[in-house]
This record gives C-alpha cells, sequence and structure tokens, in this order.
C-alpha cells in the first residue's frame, strides 16, 4: 500500500526532470532518488548478458548491512575508552550513545561531501548516480581514528572520490579502494592525526582531565616488545582497545564477514587467502626468530591492527581485486603476506594493511594477465 502511495507520487512529480523537460538538466540526480526507493525498469534488449537478481544496489546494500556490526560496537567502544580514560564508570548505553554523538558527524560529513561530488559528476557528464558510495562513505569514518577532524576528513573523502574513482571514469572503473585512499590521504599528509597513541581516544589528544598512566596505545603499538601490551587476547577479539572506530572488534567483523560470504557478495578466495598469507608470513618470522618482534605468535596478527577489517571488507572489493578465481588466491595471499612483512620489518609503521592492499590493488591486473596467459598455454598444448 505505501509503496504504490509513493510510487504513484514519484511518477506525477517525475515528468519535469525527464530528458528534454524544464527540469531537465537534474534528470541524473531524480533518477538517483528514483532507482534508490524502487527498482529501475529497464532491461536490456540485445546482446550477451547475465540475467540475475543481483544488481548493484543489493551488492552495496549487504555490505552496509555487513558493516552494521562493526558500525556500532565502534560507537561503544569510543565511548567506553573515553570514559576508561577519564576514570568514570558507565554502562553499556552510556559509553554507546557517547560514541554515537561523536562518530555521526564523521558519517554525516563522508557522505555529504562524497555523494555530492557523486552526483555533481553525474549531472556534468550527464550519467547515471551509481550506488557504489553508499558503502565507500560508511567504510570512510570506520577506517579513521576517532579525534581526526571534520574537515580532514571532508579533504580526504573529496581526494577519494575525485582522484580515486571518477578520473578513472566512475564507479567499477577505479584502480585503487577508494576508502583505502582516504585513510592514505590522511595518513600521508597529516601524519600525526592517524598515528600515534594520543588519536585513538576522543579528546585525548587534547588534553583534559585523564587518569594517570592512561596514553591510548594501540595494542600494534607494542609489537616491537614482541607483547600487545596491557591487553590480553579477549580484548583483541572483543574489541575493547582503542584504534581505528571499526577495526576493533573481530568478532564484528566475524558477524560481517559470514553475511558476506553467505550472500555471495565477497569472495572466499579472497578472504581466505589473504588469513592463509598473514599466518603463513608470521608463521615464518617465528621460524626464523631473532628479535621479539618476529617472535609474536602468528596466529596473533589477523586479531590486531586492521588486519581483519582489510581481509573482509577491503581486499575484497570486486572492482579493485583480481577477476579470476586463481589470480584471487595470488592477489590475496600476497596482501596477508606484505601486511605482516611491514609490521615486523618496519616497527614504526606497525599497520601494514593499508599499503598491502594499495600495492596489490594496482598489482592485480599484472597477476590476472599472467593466469590468463598461463591458461591459454595450457589449452594450446592441450
Amino acid at each position: 500500500m505505501i509503496g504504490r502511495l509513493l510510487r504513484s507520487v514519484v511518477d506525477r512529480v517525475k515528468p519535469p526532470f525527464e530528458k528534454g523537460g524544464r527540469l531537465g538538466w537534474l534528470h541524473s540526480t531524480f533518477d538517483a532518488f528514483e532507482t534508490f526507493l524502487f527498482v529501475p525498469d529497464t532491461v536490456t534488449k540485445g546482446g550477451a548478458h547475465i540475467r540475475d537478481a543481483v544488481d548493484l544496489k543489493r551488492t552495496i546494500f549487504m555490505v552496509v548491512v555487513a558493516l552494521v556490526p562493526a558500525l556500532l560496537f565502534g560507537m561503544y567502544n569510543v565511548g567506553y575508552q573515553h570514559f576508561l580514560a577519564v576514570g568514570q564508570v558507565s554502562d553499556w548505553w552510556g559509553c554507546f550513545v557517547y560514541g554515537f554523538v561523536r562518530v555521526l558527524p564523521l558519517i554525516l560529513v563522508s557522505y555529504i561531501v562524497g555523494l555530492g561530488i557523486e552526483f555533481a559528476f553525474a549531472q556534468k557528464r550527464g550519467h547515471e548516480v551509481n550506488e557504489g558510495f553508499l558503502a565507500t562513505g560508511l567504510l570512510i569514518p570506520l577506517i579513521m581514528p576517532i579525534d581526526v577532524p571534520l574537515w580532514m576528513v571532508a579533504l580526504a573523502t573529496a581526494f577519494a572520490v575525485i582522484i580515486g574513482k571518477e578520473v578513472f571514469g566512475g564507479t567499477g572503473m577505479n584502480v585503487f579502494n577508494p576508502a583505502l585512499l582516504a585513510r592514505a590521504f590522511v595518513f600521508f599528509s597529516y601524519t600525526s592525526f592517524i598515528s600515534g597513541d594520543r588519536v585513538w581516544v576522543r579528546g585525548l589528544g587534547k588534553g583534559g582531565e585523564y587518569v594517570d598512566g592512561f596514553s591510548g596505545a594501540t595494542p600494534l603499538s607494542f609489537l616491537g616488545e614482541g607483547s600487545i601490551g596491557r591487553f590480553d587476547l579477549w580484548d583483541t577479539v572483543l574489541g575493547t582497545v582503542p584504534g581505528s572506530i571499526g577495526e576493533t572488534s573481530v568478532i564484528a567483523i566475524a558477524i560481517g564477514a559470514a553475511i558476506l560470504l553467505f550472500t555471495g557478495v565477497a569472495s572466499w578466495r579472497v578472504m581466505g587467502s589473504v588469513f592463509a598469507g598473514g599466518l603463513a608470513m608470521g608463521l615464518v618470522f617465528n621460524l626464523v626468530g631473532g628479535s621479539p618482534i618476529m617472535e609474536v605468535p602468528f596466529w596473533m596478527h589477523p586479531l590486531l591492527g586492521g588486519f581483519a577489517f582489510g581481509a573482509v571488507f577491503m581486499a575484497t572489493d570486486p572492482v579493485t581485486a583480481a577477476q579470476t578465481n586463481v589470480g584471487k588466491l595470488i592477489v590475496g595471499f600476497l596482501i596477508g603476506v606484505l601486511c605482516v612483512l611491514i609490521r615486523v620489518v618496519n616497527p614504526g609503521y606497525p599497520e601494514g594493511m593499508m599499503l598491502a592492499i594499495l600495492f596489490m590493488n594496482a598489482m592485480a591486473p599484472l597477476v590476472d594477465h599472467y593466469v590468463v596467459a598461463a591458461n591459454i598455454r595450457r589449452r594450446a598444448r592441450r
């Protein structure tokens, strides 16, 4: 009933926005809102095509749904870390409300800036507005520290959309994951706002009444000592540790991974091979030894930092990942290997996952090329 009523309202106001109409110059914008509300009524008329009920909108929607557990826990953890820093006790609801109020502006800035640019490019080119940024706009805040300034998020989002996607032709044409480009922009342009111990807890970098001895250090910052500091294993799995907003809880990320795999949105080949590569590289360092960081148990690396989040939500990006099945296994494995390699070889930058994924984004087409070439040679021999 509501759907039919909404459909009739949209149909009545639609004619002026059609091409050639009085407001035809806003056709792309109107079409974006219409396709957000309803399934497009356009169908293919010729040529080879795939009949499938899963379109881009449904795919992006499932990614957003999969991100919700990490988002909700991230909001709680923001409040939890704040009250822990000030030496106060708050219940679950109090922590969540505090985090919700602090995280929401980051999400709003990301969506307003990103979608504004997307709409502007679509209007200029006369193209449809794609739904891809609905996922990217949520990913960008989740991989940022809570204390990052809003204007910095706006700049990073603009860089990711314009340089990371639109210059390549828009959604589906980009070489690098846009959300990771936003993080890379902040990291290389404003390093002090995304590294160190005082950016992961709200307000810690601005002074204030904080308990003695609270540093805001993440478990990754202790890896050089061969430990995860004052945290225990359960802290890192549950996610009650300082870190980027959506990257701390392995449990919440695992729920998102299950949703993506069950719906077929993400490739199990990529996701599984990333973890396999990280475990393999960690095991190699364990066997070699020689320093505390090399002796960190190999199974601990996937539980720390952005490893799990990157493996589930970033490495599996169907646009920037490899397209062949063998290529997915190779690229995913190398992402895991590079992440742990960067952590151990360069303790000053213990994260590693961002650079590993961006590097393999660039290498994925080359990997696919050689996989296809090898397959052609095997067929020729047969």
